[in-house]
């Protein structure tokens, strides 16, 4: 049938406008790329606001900046910035101003890493913070000066883990936690929910990693406040500090304002009477490309982060759950960097306490196919634990800081039990059921002894016929070797690398130049990091059906348990835990979410 012409006219117009819009979006395109290169005067301060929650890798989107959208720092973008200050001739100095990063003792021992890289430059780094605690200053200590406003204040009175225990109020509430552990000494997880006081397996292991902070934390600060151990563990004792007290036991170099930071950095690089000092945000230079200061070129490695917990489908960021690592996302990541032929290695960024044992082993299965094709190298970063260490077990090399949190190889599954409470609520329920087990997974019964028989089948399957050969294998123990230091036990980097966890101590830079040497690249080459997946394009995320998008009802949700305590909101993400094992998932998780203060 032949067009109208009132349809031909609408054909036209439309067709004209996608070739304004297509225009539009080159245009904003290039408008953004233009501003993201800002100028950079010689002899600048480069300030690095080292807060925020920082996780671990946030997509740059050129056109989110056009819009004026505000993207949040990622702790990788963060090290970006000092790798491409240290070879910037324009940059004479680096200014941390520290203000309580969101970050584990893992990333801040990387952090520091990055600063002394940086300072082989011969570039001078400064700290600043107006308040502290034992992160902070661990942090401050990496620069060659450390200072406070004089009305500031340090924290460090040494390190203290804590653990919560909700039996009691869900035996308030009737509700009863039902699990099978392996390891029940050390896989504790379900402890915050069927015991009211730590364990002798979590006290032992709780008191083993605070052992081992305390003496890199004394230790650290010997090195950087040239004073001995035993000096530093006496300050310790004796703090808090304020800035005046804390300059005069030389824990700080001095008590000076902002302003007053500023002019000693202008007398440092050598500044004339009355120039203002040159500086430039971490925001502004992160707009520099790397590839400018002839960083991240050359031959391809992909870089593939798997943050959060993990969980079967697409990786998405919530406000009950947090950051998730969906199986999807990582296995198609795997896959396609494997399936590029321009792609000469596989990075794989691993900072996740665990989560789904079905999902965990679904990529590992991808990284073990990708590893027949080109060398694969995990970075651990704060924790790769449980099924976190599960999907690192088989790389070509796993490396992880010393303080990283990572083993735990254990299992348990379970359901809650939710007769009590509505009993209490005055709710009945009654099953029609066809098969002897239907009832397995009842929400007001407890299992049978056939079903728990059959559970523990299932678990003892999920552990020693899944985790325990796989780790085994991935790491040239036997079954028996890996059992012994598996059951559950959380290990530090340290400990790990003596057991034969993981092979060599660093961060992502170690973890790229391992990879480098495995692909058979030149060591003193650069290469060009390609992230996987790649990111989506912003109008996608913009105006596209975006499952990760908060609703309002998400938007709410998040208002709500962002006014509650942190433990709280932590117990809500175990709740949710729960409910996952109520499908029949089995859990390879960190036993609890451990946070050194």
């Amino acid at each position: 049938m032949a067009m109208s012409k009132t349809g031909k006219i609408f054909l036209i117009l439309g067709g004209l406008l996608v070739v304004v819009l297509v225009v539009a979006v080159a245009g904003l395109l290039y408008v953004s790329r233009s501003m993201g290169r800002p100028s950079v005067k010689d002899n600048s301060v480069l300030v690095l606001n080292v807060s925020g929650n920082l996780p671990d890798y946030v997509a740059e989107e050129p056109l989110a900046k056009a819009f004026g959208i505000r993207q949040t720092q990622s702790f990788t973008s963060l090290l970006t910035q000092l790798r491409k200050a240290k070879v910037d001739n324009r940059i004479g100095a680096v200014l941390l101003d520290i203000d309580f990063p969101g970050i584990g003792w893992g990333k801040a021992d990387e952090f520091r890493d990055a600063v002394k890289d940086f300072k082989a430059s011969g570039k001078p780094v400064y700290a600043y913070m107006e308040i502290g605690t034992n992160r902070e200053y661990y942090l401050a200590t990496a620069a060659d000066r450390v200072f406070l406003p004089p009305s500031g204040d340090i924290y460090i009175n040494g390190f203290a883990a804590e653990a919560m225990f909700y039996k009691g109020s869900l035996d308030k509430l009737g509700i009863e936690a039902e699990v099978i552990q392996i390891g029940p000494k050390y896989k504790n997880a379900p402890d915050q929910y069927t015991k009211k006081a730590m364990g002798e397996g979590q006290r032992e292991v709780l008191n083993a990693v605070l052992d081992e902070y305390f003496s890199r934390f004394t230790t650290a600060i010997s090195e950087s406040r040239k004073k001995s151990v035993d000096d530093v563990k006496a300050l310790i004792d004796g703090a808090p500090y304020n800035a005046v007290k804390a300059k005069s036991l030389g824990l700080i170099d001095d008590a000076f304002y902002r302003d007053q930071v500023d002019d000693a950095l202008r007398a440092a690089l050598g500044y004339k009477e009355g120039d203002k000092l040159r500086t430039i945000s971490g925001g502004e230079y992160r707009d520099i490309p790397s590839d400018s200061l002839g960083l991240n070129t050359g031959e391809k490695v992909a870089v593939i982060y798997a943050s959060g917990a993990i969980n079967i489908g697409h990786s998405s960021n919530g406000p009950l759950n947090g950051e998730m690592v969906g199986s999807d996302t990582v296995v198609d990541a795997v896959n396609d960097a494997a399936a590029d032929t321009s792609i000469k290695a596989i990075v794989l960024r691993v900072d996740s306490p665990g989560g789904s044992a079905l999902a965990s082993d679904i990529m590992w299965h991808a990284i073990e196919n990708a590893k027949a094709k080109k060398p694969v190298v995990v970075s651990m970063s704060d924790v790769a634990a449980s099924g976190g260490y599960y999907i690192a077990c088989n790389a070509n090399k796993i490396v992880a800081e010393p303080a990283t949190i990572t083993g735990s190889i254990g299992m348990f599954l379970g359901k809650p039990v939710m007769k009590g409470l509505y009993d209490w609520l005055g709710v009945s329920n009654e099953y029609v059921m066809r098969g002897k087990n239907a009832g397995i997974f009842r929400e007001t019964e407890k299992w049978t002894p056939d079903e728990r028989a059959k559970m523990e089948d299932m678990a003892h399957s999920v552990y020693y016929d899944n985790f325990v050969p796989k780790v085994a294998a991935g790491r040239k123990k036997t079954p028996e070797e890996v059992n012994t230091l598996g059951q559950g036990r959380v290990w530090t980097g340290t400990q790990a690398k003596a057991n034969g966890l993981i092979d060599e101590f660093g961060g992502l830079e170690k973890a790229i130049s391992i990879a480098k040497d495995l692909a058979n690249l030149p060591a003193d080459k650069e290469v060009k990091r390609v992230v996987f997946p790649e990111p989506r394009p912003f109008f996608e995320t913009l105006f596209g059906n975006d499952s990760a998008a908060a609703t309002k009802q998400q938007q709410a949700q998040a208002a709500i348990l962002e006014s509650m305590p942190a433990n709280i909101r932590r117990a809500f993400r175990y709740t949710a835990m729960l409910d996952q094992m109520q499908r029949g998932q089995a859990m390879l998780m960190m036993p609890y979410e451990l946070e050194i203060k």
